[in-house]
């Protein structure tokens, strides 16, 4: 990571503490949630075990802070913070730093520990800040794009391993595994989340579940660099209703390409890329699309009634999640898009189809 880079998200982060009138930011993580890929954002620390804490004030130099037990579970020299504490209790050494002060929180509803929040929150007036960090991280850098397309390529990769072995009467563990082989051995040790749909349900894909005539995969992964993506299709044969809802998906490909743009809202691109699906009568059963970055899903997301404004740079995965009347077929496919000056770029470069 250069210095360069590393300056550039500390400096968005201050903006929006500017903004919002706040004295400093605590980014929380935490490898019991999936919410560790914050801390990795504005420290370069890969959380292996335990949780840990980023301290960024509005002046000054940044501290990452562990609970004691956590000093030899977590890639440490990989930060690039010189301030690292080891603390019995996190929230007792953040609470003589930030008391009496006003503290963004990312991760006060999902991450904070209770023991920590308990102490930190008597001292320090604690307001959320999850939204507020992820639009100030939203807009990727060059450097960061790199990333991301090296992770779309290992993505893309791993479906296509998924397909050669995918054929009716096998299991979901043995199609999955030389795609999970593929995403470890190129750099993505445990940063992967790759499960089937069966029927419109999201599933683990264990040995006990037989694969059919038509498959749902949902392919999502973390490369070297830490940036999540998700690329995946559907593959078999559909019956009818879904053949119906491939040409929504059809067209919300196509009309996703002028919708992520620049200056329009968040709000507007769902209700492009939707209109096929609710013009035919679908329901969603999950958001159409979301930001996404060092953590699997961040703000803003695509969805009615965000007046987010989308801005070039910013990186969404898009998956709408249409569901029939019977509450049982379905089509779920993913794709990550890059913002350009020109529209949407789906960057995995797959055709739009069930193969």
């Amino acid at each position: 990571m250069s210095r360069q880079e590393i300056e550039r998200r500390y400096a968005a982060v201050r903006d929006a503490m500017d903004e919002h009138g706040v004295d400093a930011v605590v980014v929380c993580g935490s490898e019991y949630t999936g919410f560790e890929g914050a801390v990795t954002y504005l420290s370069g620390f890969v959380i292996v075990h335990r949780y840990a804490y980023v301290l960024l004030p509005r002046e000054g130099d940044p501290s990452i802070v562990f609970p004691a037990e956590a000093r030899y579970v977590g890639e440490h020299g990989a930060a690039w913070i010189d301030d690292q504490v080891f603390a019995e209790r996190p929230g007792e050494w953040l609470a003589g730093r930030l008391a009496g002060k006003r503290v963004g929180v990312y991760g006060l509803d999902y991450v904070l520990t209770v023991r920590d929040f308990a102490v930190l929150g008597d001292k320090a007036d604690l307001v959320p800040f999850d939204l507020e960090f992820d639009l100030a991280r939203a807009v990727k850098s060059d450097e960061e794009l790199e990333s991301v397309r090296d992770s779309v390529r290992i993505n893309t990769e791993g479906f296509h391993a998924f397909a050669a072995e995918y054929a009716p009467g096998k299991s979901a563990a043995e199609v999955l595994a030389p795609a999970e082989e593929l995403f470890v051995a190129a750099g993505c040790g445990r940063l992967t989340m790759n499960i089937v749909l069966v029927g419109a349900e999201f599933a683990i894909a264990r040995s006990e579940t037989v694969l059919g005539d038509f498959c749902i995969p949902s392919l999502e992964i973390a490369g070297p660099g830490g940036h999540w993506v998700e690329v995946s299709r559907a593959l078999g044969t559909p019956n009818a209703d879904v053949g119906r809802m491939l040409e929504a998906y059809e067209e919300y490909f196509e009309a996703a390409k002028s919708a992520l743009r620049p200056g329009a809202t968040a709000h507007d691109a769902h209700r492009a890329v939707s209109k096929g699906f609710t013009d035919r009568g679908y329901h969603l059963g999950h958001v159409t699309g979301h930001s996404i970055g060092m953590t699997m899903i961040e703000h803003p997301k695509i969805g009615e009634g965000i007046d987010t404004e989308l801005r070039e740079k910013m990186v969404f995965s898009m998956h709408p999640h249409v569901i029939a009347e019977n509450g049982h077929d379905c089509l779920y496919m993913q794709d990550t898009w890059l913002v350009t000056a020109d529209g949407g770029e789906p960057l995995a470069g797959l055709p739009m189809k069930i193969y």
